[in-house]
């Protein structure tokens, strides 16, 4: 199923997903109330809740509370996540933006994988803007896929990871990186060169829909990135050197994951222009469109405007 949080006309901002007909379901009203109204109750108590929707989908899905995709406005799936940590996990990216600042690839790399904290209250959706901080000049997109954890665990092993998984969407961990450049010489980081804005959307897809394209350590889902129209950024969920269930271990070692986190893959190969280099790109500016493309998960387009 693909969940989406959404605006009505009248303002009113709901929860729910998207059928086969293409309408958006609006779960609270099409339940008469069964089912709640914003995705991260939902997530927090999903198996109960999905358990009611097989039972009564047929009746939910024709009585009221279906609306016309083009008459709701779709915001970020997960308006409201409980954190987001952000992994390191494709290995082209590390190794290519680490060769670009003259940098060799560190051992450490390939013995854990690695995660930081980002903003989980600056997080954006489908066509919101984007604001370039007044002093960053190096704004930048990553084009990255992200699991919302589904139940709660700790210390969890790798192969039992999938049951704490709900689903996945599109990321986008924008990059102010001549912030980032400067505070991270100091040993410790990023933070303001990542904590203006996280975008995550369209919708968030349950995870069954993604299994039977499973490959390798990842999903055979192509991910493509375009600014301004043009091609940029073109890889492949299947490219992950470390596994969703690799980083939820290490995520979940000695404190507790709960429902409603999210854990992002870091950034594709070829996925910023950091790793692309100025010569490909420049540096994003106020006007630029940014959309992020992965197969089933969708297109998350953002537009960039001056803070």
């Amino acid at each position: 199923m693909k969940f989406i949080t959404f605006t009505k006309k009248d303002g009113t901002v709901s929860a729910g997903w998207i059928n086969s007909r293409n309408e958006v379901v609006d779960m609270n009203e099409a339940s008469n109330g069964m089912l709640p109204d914003n995705i991260l109750a939902f997530i927090e108590n999903h198996e109960q809740f999905m358990e009611y929707i097989e039972k009564n989908k047929g009746l939910i899905e024709t009585g009221n509370g279906s609306y016309l995709l083009e008459d709701v406005t779709l915001n970020t799936p997960l308006p409201n996540p409980k954190s987001v940590r952000d992994f390191y996990a494709f290995e082209q990216h590390v190794k290519t933006a680490r060769e670009n600042r003259g940098l060799e690839m560190i051992p450490e790399w390939y013995e854990i994988p690695v995660f930081y904290f980002t903003n989980h209250l600056a997080v954006k959706g489908p066509e919101e803007e984007i604001r370039r901080p007044q002093n960053c000049e190096w704004m930048d997109y990553e084009l990255e896929i992200a699991c919302v954890i589904g139940k709660e665990g700790r210390n969890i092993k790798a192969e039992d990871a999938e049951q704490h998984i709900f689903g996945f969407f599109i990321m986008n961990d924008w990059s102010a990186r001549d912030l980032q450049r400067k505070e991270m010489k100091v040993g410790l980081g990023p933070a303001k060169g990542k904590d203006f804005a996280t975008s995550f959307g369209p919708c968030l897809v349950t995870k069954d829909e993604l299994m039977p394209r499973k490959a390798a350590k990842g999903f055979n889902l192509q991910m493509t990135a375009r600014v301004n129209g043009k091609e940029l950024s073109n890889g492949n969920v299947k490219d992950l050197y470390y596994s969703f269930g690799e980083m939820i271990e290490r995520a979940s070692e000695g404190t507790t994951l709960y429902p409603g986190e999210v854990i992002g893959s870091g950034t594709v190969g070829t996925g910023c222009i950091l790793e692309l280099g100025t010569d490909i790109h420049r540096w994003l500016e106020p006007g630029d469109e940014v959309e992020l493309e992965i197969e089933g998960l969708g297109v998350l387009r953002n537009k960039i405007i001056q803070d």
